[in-house]
């Protein structure tokens, strides 16, 4: 049997990560709920497991035997908010609970989000041992997980990545973004006030998994004596920080152009887009990429987090330049047809 189970795994950045460790010849199991959409891994050294983060009988048929588990599934858009703490929440506790359950427990791996800690506090990044502050729907239901995950730290080594914006071949999400500047040369910027994000390339961010995997501190069991409050938890960016206007300039010379007009849009229309978004999904019942909650995070200020902890613990170092990561991006949009 595999000894390393990937949830997700037909995800971006699942997708990402299960081939990084097939190509390390690693014994990986692809975690699927519908063993269709794993096609993809059909022709490789990958077992495709069929389960559901929200099944805890899966689940428990999925851990078994394991050596490692990265918990990548998750909900990031829904029509209904209950759903975001079913997956985001439930999910992580039901994982939890059946690898404490094994004879010899796993290390867990789960990926959160920068969500789930909030937006850059009094302009300096954030730090793992801040105090988490989500303001939006997916990030406290990705709080909540992290919590679920907590109450399991005496009973198995678990570490938390937050990861901030990831980008990269294969996502759809930040592909919207490239688009609008492709077509139209036009990037829209979310208030009229400066505001800086953090950024990671899918690559970058699987080589912290599997760092944090191999050497990362572990959560604290509740009780244990005060020490660093960050201990277990791990924020994943490149250096670099950029405004979402320089951001827009970066794509636009990815991209090939010579020149991208910066739109701003004052913080109450970026909300009504919001507002018409979220009705607009609850009358088709599709989900959208922009709705309320969306809205709440674009507005809420910067959202920026320091990578030092990684680099200092986990011996991470991203060598390649944003701009660079953003080029490779575009080339493979491209190449994929999906520009």
């Amino acid at each position: 049997m595999a000894s390393i189970l990937v949830t997700g795994a037909n995800g971006f950045i699942g997708t990402h990560l299960v081939e990084t460790l097939l190509a390390r010849n690693e014994p990986v199991a692809a975690l699927v709920r519908n063993p269709a959409s794993a096609a993809r891994f059909e022709r490789s050294a990958a077992q495709i497991v069929r389960g559901d983060v929200t099944d805890l009988e899966s689940i428990r048929r999925a851990v078994a035997g394991r050596s490692a588990v990265f918990h990548l599934a998750g909900v990031t858009k829904t029509l209904r908010a209950k759903t975001f703490f079913e997956v985001n929440c439930r999910g992580v506790a039901h994982l939890a609970r059946a690898c404490a359950e094994q004879s010899a427990p796993p290390t867990l791996v789960v990926v959160s989000s920068l969500a789930a800690a909030g937006p850059t506090v009094d302009g300096r990044p954030r730090e793992e041992a801040d105090k988490p502050q989500p303001i939006s729907s997916y990030g406290r239901s990705k709080r909540a997980g992290e919590k679920a995950a907590e109450r399991y730290a005496a009973e198995l080594p678990i570490t938390i990545v937050r990861p901030s914006i990831v980008f990269g071949e294969g996502d759809r999400m930040s592909l919207e973004m490239f688009k609008t500047v492709a077509r139209s040369g036009v990037h829209p910027l979310p208030g009229l006030a400066p505001r800086y994000y953090s950024m990671i390339h899918a690559d970058d961010l699987v080589e912290i998994l599997l760092l944090a995997a191999a050497r990362g501190t572990r959560l604290a069991p509740r009780g244990a004596p005060a020490g660093d409050r960050g201990a277990g938890y791990y924020f994943a960016a490149c250096d670099e920080h950029p405004s979402w206007h320089q951001l827009g300039r970066m794509l636009g010379k990815a991209l090939g152009h010579r020149w991208t007009l910066p739109l701003p849009f004052a913080t109450p229309i970026v909300r009504l887009v919001g507002l018409a978004g979220e009705l607009a999904g609850q009358l088709r019942g599709r989900q959208v990429t922009m709705n309320l909650d969306k809205a709440r995070e674009a507005t809420a200020g910067s959202w920026v987090c320091s990578p030092n902890k990684a680099r200092r613990e986990l011996g991470f170092s991203s060598n390649v330049p944003l701009a660079n990561r953003l080029a490779q991006t575009a080339r493979w949009y491209r190449q994929a047809g999906w520009l």
